[in-house]
């Protein structure tokens, strides 16, 4: 068996109570025998349902560690959660990318570029293979139009802080490009973003709590394709997840998860 270990600002929230299941039975699927043994939380209590470490653990069967560095060093391969609290991942990197253990740092990656840049940094001086994503970037409705020049993407959630990333990632996957400016407005629940690229690429976000995840693509001939969101796309996230544990390799350009927080950062700013 080959340890999973979570590192989690606390333990009973959505990923970390699926991406265990989850996790097994694409391993297994593929004969590689990860599973999750070992998590650290550094609250003991969960806001979300009052569950507490030792609960959590004993209800999926995982060793709780006292440390950060306990679960790093019983652990093969490393998962970073605090997904609604990404200003929590650079401590938490810190602590665990010196262990040179493929890790995997949930979305949000980090709260501003300056944050991500550090963290890269600390990834790059230890050697360590690492990598993050919204689940979105897995989307199948993404794989199309190779020559896209601008795309309009929906998509809600209950806070803009957290769910502008599953759009800016959408985004930054068909564009590829730096975002260089913005502009940004409200209109009664919405809010849209207008964004220019390197390169004369153009980006329109828009969300609402209450829009489901779609996307639209033009090409350079001005075709356009428009699709909403409903391929299995966070299956796709935890096959990609298990690839990557056992065999090193990440699926994208990683410099493009620079440019999803840079993006991020100036829809959250632009917003006001």
């Amino acid at each position: 068996m080959k340890k999973i270990g979570f590192i989690d600002y606390y333990l009973s929230e959505w990923h970390a109570n699926n991406y265990v299941g989850w996790l097994k039975e694409e391993s297994d699927r593929h004969g590689y025998g990860f599973e999750v043994t070992h998590a650290w939380a550094e609250l003991d209590v969960s806001p979300v349902d009052g569950v507490t470490t030792d609960e959590w653990c004993e209800r999926f069967g995982v060793q709780r560690c006292a440390t950060i560095e306990e679960l790093c060093k019983a652990s093969d391969v490393i998962i970073i959660l605090s997904p609604d609290d990404p200003e929590k991942h650079l401590g938490y990197a810190e602590a665990a990318l010196p262990y040179k253990k493929r890790t995997y740092i949930d979305k949000t990656f980090a709260p501003d570029c300056e944050t991500a840049v550090k963290i890269f940094d600390i990834a790059e001086k230890h050697g360590t293979p690492f990598f993050s994503t919204s689940a979105l970037r897995y989307a199948k409705e993404l794989d199309t139009e190779d020559d896209v020049r601008h795309v309009t993407t929906t998509g809600g959630g209950k806070l803009y802080e957290q769910y502008i990333i599953h759009q800016a990632e959408m985004v930054i996957k068909k564009l590829k490009a730096e975002p260089v400016s913005i502009v940004s407005r409200k209109q009664g629940a919405s809010t849209f973003a207008d964004i220019t690229f390197e390169g004369g690429k153009t980006a329109t976000i828009l969300q609402d709590a209450s829009f489901p995840f779609t996307v639209c693509m033009s090409g350079r001939n001005g075709e356009q394709t428009f699709t909403p969101i409903t391929s299995p796309f966070f299956a796709e996230l935890i096959a990609d997840m298990v690839n990557f544990f056992e065999t090193g390799e990440i699926s994208f350009d990683t410099n493009e998860t620079k440019q999803v927080i840079k993006l991020v950062e100036m829809c959250i700013r632009a917003r006001g």
